[in-house]
């Protein structure tokens, strides 16, 4: 017997696709993109046409789990889910009368886009309990700080307007890889005869399809940013109208870019002058002209003043004025979800600690009063994602650690738990979803049935505060409850858009008018004047310590960028399991030139280190980085890598400039041919 089941992809990604399943006898025997579906169109990337063979793993997780080796060793074995819950809420106890209960951290991120699961029984659960803060920075903080700072809102084009672009610039997004269900209109705007741009250090598939790739320095795209700038204003291209009627700071930010002469711009970013100009030229004469910016540009420490120039850019040559043109980073902030009622911040009993989540190595091995003495981690894998590794696993060992993680896969994390709990996936719960990719409200029921005694996040932390004695109303709302009150915020966007009729249609257009959404066609902007902030404050260009026009000493010893861009085949750490995904992680991608000097060949095993780790990969001299850079696709298992660790042992802990976030992108490493 046969029959069609809906869902909704959670994984971390702009395209949040519609999804279709066929069962047949109970089991899920296809899966593949909701036809129709103004975005999905019917089609799936690879990562989630395979995802079958995830939900159906004999490696999941399927009960739950206590510690009986060292921490790190991965030995455990089954309990009770009552001797799990007895066992967290007397150590939460213990912890709150020794520490308070600051001294309890809740780690969570991507793991799930869902708002039940990622950031709602969960975000009230610890807010109760006084637990410290999370300042969620990992992937997209920095980005988020600059396009705030400029346009006010997270508002950005959406997908459909592409197709009207007469020049489409992919700033540092691997659109192919990372945000797939953009590419048909990419395709049908070429079509029409848009030239389509690529910006990125790596050559990746998408720049490989590129009109023009624009090979950049990596961490200098405030330069070219910058430089691009200086020559629209010099060129008398600015759209002064626009900048008037709705910009401020405009007159200060033309006289900053004075500097930022094409010659200083081409020092920094490695572009010939000739580029620079030509692109430039065909910004400001060509409408409309859009800009698919992605999170890849804002992970340099001056990466989220990057975000906030190239958002700018629109503004000042008046491209949001027409169908078409304008700037996507994120889409996120049109959906006005009512963020209040889901993550109910008011059960804190007292303010409490915020700590960032790009610093959990130091959170776990140097803060105090008071330390960190039980974290409980769902919807991350910090042992693999999280910048110094080398200090996080330090913190992971702690004997004095009471540690739980929720998964579906023994993960690197889950080997340094003390419990480990088996929870669903997106296709066994209901879940609400909004995206950073397109204009869609999404409901998804249970597809399938959870295996063995998986629990979701909402039932685990609705179980665990009714354990710990918490009565508020909050604690027993059913699912269907929290999505009336996340649609509850009565923004016009919402209008109309309620449970009843997301479970007849399973996917809603916010309200947003008739044909393309113009977010700032006539100003609009999310600053109190209405107008973009254009003041040029802090908007110098300075080249990351970790960079080739950074530290001298440090470029002495570690003379290469290192940079760690999304695989095509997996998402962060989530098909880390796969033994493809692990091939193709364990891979440094090598200039011939550097290659030559260091008397590397293809193929052969090479040693990438610094003064944080050393690693073992397999290079790759084939194209995909410029000299003086190396590349390597993230993210593999660290226990899968020979010495227990894996890329972002290499990274610090350093900050972005704005926004607090990860600098991945401005590494420096050395790189040699293994002897033997």
């Amino acid at each position: 017997m046969s029959e069609t089941r809906h869902s909704v992809c959670a994984l971390d990604c702009p395209d949040a696709c519609g999804l279709v399943l066929k069962i047949t006898d109970g089991r899920a025997t296809r899966i593949q993109g909701t036809p129709g579906h103004p975005v999905t169109q019917g089609f799936l990337c690879g990562k989630v046409a395979r995802y079958l063979e995830r939900e159906y793993s004999p490696q999941r997780l399927t009960r739950p789990l206590r510690r009986i080796g060292a921490k790190g060793e991965g030995r455990f074995e089954p309990i009770s889910w009552d001797e799990a819950f007895t066992t967290i809420t007397d150590r939460f106890r213990a912890t709150i009368a020794d520490y308070g209960a600051e001294a309890i951290l809740p780690y969570s991120y991507g793991g799930s886009m869902g708002l039940l699961q990622a950031n709602g029984m969960d975000r009230r659960f610890f807010h109760r309990l006084g637990a410290s803060r999370l300042d969620r920075t990992i992937c997209a903080a920095a980005g988020t700080a600059g396009l705030t700072a400029t346009q006010g809102l997270r508002y950005g084009l959406e997908p459909e307007a592409f197709v009207h672009s007469k020049l489409i610039i992919a700033w540092g997004a691997n659109v192919l890889a990372t945000n797939v269900h953009l590419w048909p209109f990419i395709v049908e705007a070429r079509r029409r005869g848009a030239r389509f741009v690529v910006i990125d250090p790596v050559r990746t598939k998408t720049a490989a399809l590129a009109d023009q790739h624009l090979r950049i320095n990596p961490g200098s795209d405030l330069a070219l940013a910058l430089g691009l700038l200086h020559l629209i204003f010099e060129n008398g291209r600015a759209d002064r109208a626009y900048l008037e009627a709705h910009a401020t700071g405009w007159p200060e930010l033309r006289e900053t870019v004075r500097a930022y002469t094409p010659a200083r711009v081409a020092a920094w970013t490695g572009l010939p002058e000739a580029e620079i100009v030509a692109l430039a030229h065909a910004y400001c004469e060509t409408n409309p002209t859009a800009i698919r910016l992605n999170y890849g540009v804002q992970r340099s420490e001056r990466g989220g003043t990057a975000v906030r120039a190239i958002a700018m850019l629109p503004v000042v040559t008046g491209a949001w004025r027409h169908v078409g043109g304008g700037l996507q980073l994120s889409t996120s902030q049109a959906f006005h979800f009512n963020r209040q009622a889901l993550e109910m911040p008011e059960l804190q009993p007292a303010p409490t600690r915020l700590l960032n989540m790009s610093e959990l190595g130091s959170a776990l091995t140097r803060v105090d009063n008071p330390p960190v003495k039980a974290l409980f981690v769902y919807c991350s894998n910090p042992a693999a994602v999280a910048p110094d590794q080398g200090t996080v696993l330090a913190g992971l060992r702690r004997d004095d650690l009471f540690t739980v993680v929720v998964e579906q896969f023994q993960t690197d994390t889950a080997d340094y738990a003390d419990l480990v709990l088996p929870t669903t996936t997106f296709l066994e719960h209901t879940d609400l979803y909004g995206a950073y990719g397109h204009h869609y409200v999404q409901l998804a029921r249970p597809a399938l049935p959870p295996p063995g005694q998986a629990r979701s996040n909402v039932e685990i932390f609705r179980e665990l505060a009714r354990r710990m004695g918490f009565t508020e109303p909050a604690f027993t709302e059913s699912e269907d409850d929290m999505i009336r009150g996340i649609l509850s915020s009565g923004h016009p966007h919402l209008d109309g858009i309620t449970l009843e009729r997301l479970d007849q249609e399973r996917s809603v257009r916010l309200n947003l008018g008739e044909g393309p959404f113009q977010p700032f066609k006539e100003g609009g902007f999310g600053h109190p004047d209405g107008k973009a902030n254009l003041d040029p404050a802090g908007l110098d260009y300075v080249p990351p310590v970790e960079s080739r026009h950074g530290d001298a000493a440090l470029r002495a010893l570690y003379p290469l960028e290192f940079l760690s861009p999304k695989n095509h085949d997996s998402m962060n750490s989530t098909f880390g399991n796969r033994a493809d995904v692990d091939a193709q992680t364990a891979v440094l991608h090598v200039n011939s030139a550097d290659a030559a000097a260091r008397g590397i060949g293809d193929g052969d095993a090479v040693r990438v280190f610094n003064s944080r780790a050393s690693l073992v990969l397999r290079a790759a001299v084939d194209g995909v980085v410029g000299p003086g850079t190396v590349s390597s696709p993230s993210l593999r298992w660290p226990k899968r890598q020979p010495g227990g660790r894996n890329i972002n042992a290499l990274v610090s802990e350093r900050l972005t400039d704005i926004g607090g976030g990860a600098t991945f992108y401005s590494c420096l490493v050395q790189v040699e041919k293994c002897a033997g």
